[in-house]
């Protein structure tokens, strides 16, 4: 194994850039936890996305004002932003209510294998060893990471509602790039996390209009509304932006790839607040890392 001698200093930013999206992603999960029994998928995804649409709205309009937000295609930013945030949020959270964080952390290790599949068809992108080795190598540290005392995965809806989750959240991250080539990533987050909202409200107001499971206000208080303030602001509006900032520069193949070690910043926020320390699961997100250099070429294996 060599190191590449010159690795481009932008390389290794947008990495980090993924890294920190990760992490503040990950904390969301546990967030959610908290307040997913008192609010229904629908509902909860209005309020997610609500948070975060008028943060990201407000900082868009403070840091270019309003002329690009007059005109945004906005038709559009409703359309990718409803099928890549507010249709995968609704499922995340449909998912994590029939599962738990660690098996909807286990079915996102697929995000590598449908970002790479995304631009082997619409890109022309070649699929090389460097390539194989990385996904194979980042898909095995991402199964260390999860052997927590042997796998306990339910292959049912909440499975299934994930791994849907996942398939629209990575084709919309790459749309989200692609579809608006002359927007800042402020813009593309700030358009798209509002077009999600929109969706999301439209269809969270139906589902009330038709007698669906109302939210159980009486039971939220002030530690539910922190969670929501990490799961809306935190986990979607700055991991978000973040996560496009990556994804334009790397490639949605390669952003995929820091999926697998969601686990281990799992485990972190988890340890913070008195978990034990899992050394399997650092080794694992080790290995995630070393697929990640590999793929994009910052570490050659030997032949």
């Amino acid at each position: 194994m060599t190191i590449t001698p010159a690795v481009s200093q932008n390389l290794v930013t947008a990495n980090l850039i993924c890294v920190a999206s990760m992490i503040v992603w990950a904390a969301g999960l546990p967030a959610a936890d908290l307040v997913i029994p008192y609010i229904p998928p629908l509902p909860l995804t209005a309020m997610r996305t609500g948070l975060a649409a008028f943060v990201l709205m407000a900082v868009w309009l403070a840091v270019e004002g309003i002329t690009p937000i007059r005109r945004a295609r906005w038709g559009l930013g409703i359309g990718v932003g409803g099928i890549c945030i507010g249709l995968g949020a609704v499922l995340l959270v449909i998912g994590q209510a029939y599962t738990d964080a660690i098996t909807v952390s286990i079915i996102t290790a697929s995000m590598p294998i449908i970002g790479i599949a995304l631009e082997v068809m619409l890109d022309g992108r070649r699929i090389t060893g460097a390539l194989i080795a990385g996904l194979g190598l980042s898909l095995f540290g991402g199964g260390i990471a999860l052997a927590q005392g042997g796998f306990s995965l339910d292959l049912g809806l909440g499975a299934l509602a994930a791994f849907a989750s996942c398939t629209a959240f990575t084709w919309g991250s790459r749309a989200t790039v692609t579809s608006f080539p002359d927007m800042t990533p402020l813009g593309r987050t700030a358009l798209t996390v509002a077009g999600a909202f929109v969706a999301a409200l439209v269809i969270s107001l139906g589902w009330a209009a038709i007698g669906g499971a109302p939210v159980q206000w009486q039971a939220l208080g002030w530690t539910e509304a922190g969670a929501l303030l990490i799961f809306g602001i935190g986990s979607l509006a700055i991991s978000q932006i973040l996560w496009i900032i990556s994804v334009e520069r790397l490639g949605i193949g390669a952003a995929s790839l820091h999926m697998n070690a969601v686990p281990f910043y799992v485990m972190i926020i988890a340890f913070a607040f008195g978990a034990d320390w899992n050394w399997l699961q650092t080794f694992g997100a080790a290995i995630v890392v070393l697929g990640v250099t590999v793929a994009q070429g910052m570490i050659r294996l030997p032949r």
